[in-house]
């Protein structure tokens, strides 16, 4: 590659067809930068500054909001609790970072047994001015910002634009914010801050730090830099949208390598997943049908990482 894609989602209202240039990137990459968003920049300092305070506090802090037991998708995830690459059957180093999770901010009245197990346990909420509230406004923003990018998705599919919405009434997206300590030298053999994974839903939307190095996607046999450019957002697809698709749009193996002696680095990456009960199968309707469900999926997936 000689650029890597971007494209402006404000265009879209203008220029419906410009979705065309999506289909393209995620024909090839599966990932783009994302400029044109609407997100107010407000909503995104307030988190991320809130992330700051939160992974600033010591250990004994957070881990009064840690998960309770292994499997619990909610709250802090300390060092060594979590290795990507296991998705991918690799066994591998635990990742260098931790990480706070949250979970949906409504619970449709006819959730599943399962779902309330899983995907709808309650977010524990950290004891910091303002966190809840920073959090919550963020993640809103992002459900808003990722319903518009499926409209995209729809149109540069060849689909009317809210071909998507029946799968994506009450979506059980994740939002994650990452610390990643320094590095000090060489990490172990096969370490990363985060290992060779694809993500596991529709979309990703991934606010990384601007001037910080690390995170890479595979394109054949090398590894691009993505570049983090101030004011957007990095945009990746996932394994249900490939399915979705019938791999037309490739979820591509993505890391944050650890390279040596870096500083410390920071990241909010919401995870959108359509409801627990969609129904996913290839939209191509020639070919040999697979499905799978959305929420058991997830879950499945999930507890692929533990170590």
């Amino acid at each position: 590659m000689t650029a890597f894609p971007s494209y402006d989602l404000s265009r879209f209202a203008m220029d419906p067809g410009s979705a065309r240039e999506v289909d393209a990137i995620c024909r090839d990459t599966g990932f783009l930068v994302l400029t044109g968003h609407g997100v107010p920049q407000a909503v995104i300092d307030y988190v991320w500054t809130a992330a700051q305070t939160f992974f600033a506090q010591d250990a004994a802090t957070k881990g009064q909001v840690a998960a309770p037991y292994a499997g619990y998708p909610y709250g802090w995830l300390g060092p060594n609790t979590e290795a990507l690459a296991k998705s991918k059957g690799h066994d591998t180093p635990p990742d260098l970072k931790e990480s706070f999770n949250g979970g949906p901010l409504h619970v449709p009245s006819d959730a599943s047994a399962d779902a309330m197990k899983f995907c709808y346990q309650p977010t524990l909420w950290p004891d910091l001015p303002g966190f809840r509230a920073s959090w919550e406004a963020y993640y809103a923003a992002m459900e808003d910002l990722a319903a518009r990018i499926m409209q995209v998705f729809a149109v540069a599919l060849g689909k009317p634009q809210d071909f998507f919405a029946p799968f994506i009434g009450n979506p059980i997206s994740a939002l994650r914010a990452l610390h990643y300590p320094a590095t000090r030298g060489m990490a172990e053999k096969d370490q990363q801050r985060a290992g060779a994974h694809t993500d596991y839903g529709s979309l990703t939307i991934l606010l990384p730090q601007p001037d910080r190095r690390g995170l890479q996607v595979q394109q054949g046999e090398t590894w691009i830099d993505v570049p983090t450019p101030e004011g957007a957002f990095v945009i990746n697809i996932g394994d249900l949208m490939a399915l979705w698709t019938n791999d037309r749009w490739v979820s591509t193996l993505h890391r944050v390598v650890a390279i040596p002696d870096q500083p410390a680095r920071q990241s909010l990456a919401f995870f959108h997943q359509p409801d627990w009960d969609a129904e996913i199968t290839p939209l191509d309707s020639t070919i040999r049908k697979r499905m799978v469900r959305s929420g058991p999926y997830l879950m499945d997936k999930f507890k692929a990482t533990g170590t």
